[in-house]
């Protein structure tokens, strides 16, 4: 088995919306360096896998069924410690931002935003010491 060079950085998405989920799913995968290791639908399915695969980074949507990206946040935060957990909303009011930064969100992006600015983040969030 051949060694490439840097380390993969592990992923997991949660949102509610399937063509998101998907489309996040597709953009994270072509990259070399970031594996999409689960996807959630709901807050609590989020929780779920970042106990069980304990992933680099958990992007989460902050509206989404079973308690919404607050209460998932809070929840890995607990779960899987050392996974760095971004906000990906269409929402950028003060207080949704303040609520997910409260939860322990370090990097809060918009939907609609270019893929390449999506990537760009998950690769600075996994590399922020």
């Amino acid at each position: 088995m051949t060694e490439t060079p840097g380390r993969v950085v592990t992923v997991l998405i949660g949102d509610d919306e399937p063509l998101i989920r998907e489309v996040l799913r597709e953009v994270l995968q072509a990259e070399p360096d970031l594996d999409v290791v689960a996807v959630a639908r709901d807050a609590e399915e989020a929780i779920e896998l970042a106990g069980r695969h304990a992933p680099a980074i958990a992007i989460l949507d902050v509206r989404m069924p079973a308690g919404g990206g607050a209460h998932a946040a809070r929840g890995i935060r607990r779960r899987s410690p050392g996974t760095r957990i971004m906000a990906f909303s269409a929402y950028g009011d003060a207080g949704s931002v303040d609520q997910m930064r409260l939860a322990g969100v370090t990097e809060y992006l918009l939907k609609g935003l270019p893929n390449a600015d999506i990537v760009a983040a998950v690769r600075r969030m996994a590399t922020d010491d």
